[in-house]
């Protein structure tokens, strides 16, 4: 069966929320109960900030968001791609590819010009999809590349 993508629901932002803690917050002290009201605030906002998941099945298998604000010391730039994670025995499969080409589709369709992220690992994925390296700098002690992506000329 093919994964599919989607908008995030309720059933799985429990599931996201440990995708996220396990990637991105181990170490940091963030709670799954944070991370999970979180999640319902982005989902319960004003349409444009989304969560993003794959499924197979009813199985969250990855998930991706759109936000409004990301980097701290780069809060004048906006909209920004985030949280990009794909269970790691389902890589390599495409997933990554489509939860940041929905990404890129919703932000299109909703005017956005530019859209930003950063990262330091996946720079080069990223860079294959046609994202631009804007500046590295240090983040938490160690590198980090500011991306953008031209979405409408």
């Amino acid at each position: 069966m093919q994964p599919t993508i989607g908008l995030m629901e309720a059933r799985d932002v429990e599931a996201v929320a440990r995708m996220r803690l396990d990637a991105f917050f181990e170490g940091t002290g963030r709670t799954l109960e944070q991370d999970i009201a979180d999640l319902n605030r982005l989902s319960a906002g004003d349409s444009f900030e989304a969560a993003f998941v794959a499924r197979d099945g009813d199985v969250a298998i990855g998930t991706c968001l759109l936000v409004r604000n990301e980097l701290e010391s780069a809060h004048d730039l906006t909209p920004w791609l985030a949280g990009l994670v794909v269970d790691a025995g389902y890589r390599g499969r495409g997933i990554g590819t489509a939860l940041v080409g929905a990404v890129e589709a919703r932000a299109a369709s909703l005017g956005v010009d530019v859209l930003y992220l950063y990262t330091w690992e996946a720079r080069d994925f990223y860079a294959r999809l046609g994202w631009a390296a804007v500046e590295t700098f240090e983040q938490d002690s160690g590198p980090m590349q500011l991306m953008s992506r031209k979405l409408r000329l």
